[in-house]
């Protein structure tokens, strides 16, 4: 195996999963505490002295990518890992290339041999006959619990509208969390989450009855959509599963055609709820049947789990793609190794917030149950005051509440920039930002 290409600072810093993580390890991020660093095709390693007698060891296998510390954090990476993957960016003069450590051995001999017991398990589970009769048994009842669930919604969306939106406003949060358990008993996990948000942007947002009104609306119209779900065609009936939270099996998905780039990295965000972290990053084509094609990459990982290598917001790759079911954009996935084949310092030509928004409204029209919209937004200012951003013709956007507003000021000195972004329930989310000849990440 060739040795892997090392990670930019960029893209250690994208992998960290905060800000306090990040700002410890570049305090680490220095040769003095650090002994026994070494590289291979798969692992980095090294030792870092703490404030105890006993270094921490530390190892990273940047191919899966995972992180190993005996230091007692539970952050992944944690800030020992983030700085070692910091000095070995700067490269071999900084850690050298070199047979692995005994303790870096060990952990990824451990690695090896549980993934080997888990693709053992998944042949054993492949290799079984398949019972149409329980197969189908088992949709059967998957399918009559969801009934029964979106009956009990149904009737609980009633009493809300019966008794008024303040109502729903003054309920206490385990109000909304018990109504999300009982959607997620019934096999309704997506519109749980929904619920369980609204508990809490209910009390953040000051156009809070608005914000509830269409998520009441919203529902109910799933729950009509359920109903008639036979008249539906497949991409309306894929977006509405999405919604529900039945998901389409990877696998399944891998098997349908896939599509090559290569591919224009044009932002990223991850999100951590504490019990699942995501990481979105969107792509577009460049050439051939892909061009001017916006798909979604969704990766996840379990609180304490390693998410994948993240891609770099201004670069071109090259990797193939199967495409989910659904309304453009679609969620799509890589079927093959991805290879970055070039820096391409810009965004796709951008529009008007008037445009956006239009484009973002006839999307949801088409595919009602759609959370957010992809979107490049030209010469637009960052108005920290009106949490918003303006553009050229004087329209108005405003921004969610985690907006990085602050970064895009840095960043862009409160000139014209091109910025790209998510439209979320009527509100920017700033990912990308391209000017003077970069594309940075925000």
């Amino acid at each position: 195996m060739a040795p892997v290409k090392r990670w930019t600072e960029e893209q250690v810093v994208a992998a960290a999963p905060d800000a306090s993580s990040l700002t410890a390890a570049r305090r680490l991020a220095n040769p003095g505490p650090w002994a026994d660093l070494g590289a291979n095709d798969v692992l980095v390693w090294g030792r870092c002295q703490g404030s105890g007698k006993t270094p921490y060891q530390v190892s990273v296998d940047v191919l899966a990518p995972a992180y190993r510390c005996s230091c007692p954090s539970r952050k992944f990476p944690c800030k020992h890992a983030l700085a070692l993957l910091m000095l070995w960016s700067r490269g071999p003069d900084v850690v050298p290339e070199g047979e692995a450590a005994d303790h870096a051995k060990e952990w990824a001999a451990q690695r090896a041999e549980r993934t080997a017991q888990q693709q053992s398990r998944t042949l054993e589970r492949a290799a079984r006959p398949i019972d149409p009769e329980a197969q189908a048994r088992r949709l059967a009842e998957r399918v009559a619990l969801m009934d029964d669930g979106l009956a009990d919604f149904r009737l609980w969306l009633t009493d809300v509208v019966r008794a008024g939106l303040a109502a729903a406003r003054n309920q206490p949060y385990s109000w909304w969390d018990t109504t999300a358990a009982r959607l997620v008993d019934a096999q309704l996990p997506g519109l749980a989450d929904q619920v369980r948000t609204m508990g809490s942007t209910v009390h953040s947002r000051s156009d809070w009855a608005d914000h509830l009104l269409a998520g009441l609306g919203r529902w109910w119209l799933v729950t009509c959509a359920w109903r008639a779900r036979e008249t539906l065609d497949p991409d309306t009936e894929a977006d509405l599963r999405v919604a529900l939270g039945w998901s389409q099996p990877s696998a399944a998905v891998r098997e349908r055609e896939s599509i090559a780039g290569p591919w224009r990295v044009l932002g990223a965000h991850r999100t951590d709820d504490g019990r699942l972290q995501q990481q979105r990053t969107w792509l577009r084509g460049t050439a051939g049947p892909a061009e001017a094609e916006m798909l979604q990459v969704l990766d996840f990982a379990a609180y304490g789990e390693a998410l994948a290598t993240p891609q770099l917001p201004g670069t071109v790759v090259d990797a193939d793609l199967a495409r989910y079911p659904g309304r453009s954009p679609r969620r799509a996935t890589f079927v093959s190794d991805v290879h970055p084949v070039a820096e391409n310092p810009k965004l796709p030509s951008g529009t008007t917030i008037t445009s956006a928004v239009a484009a973002a409204a006839a999307a949801l029209a088409g595919s009602p149950w759609r959370d957010r919209h992809p979107a490049v937004l030209a010469d637009v200012r960052v108005d920290a005051d009106g949490w918003a951003v303006r553009d050229a013709d004087g329209a108005v956007l405003g921004l969610v509440d985690d907006a990085p507003v602050w970064h895009a000021l840095a960043v862009t000195g409160g000139a014209p920039a091109d910025v790209f972004g998510e439209i979320e329930d009527g509100r920017f989310r700033p990912l990308t930002v391209a000017l003077g000849g970069q594309v940075l990440a925000l």
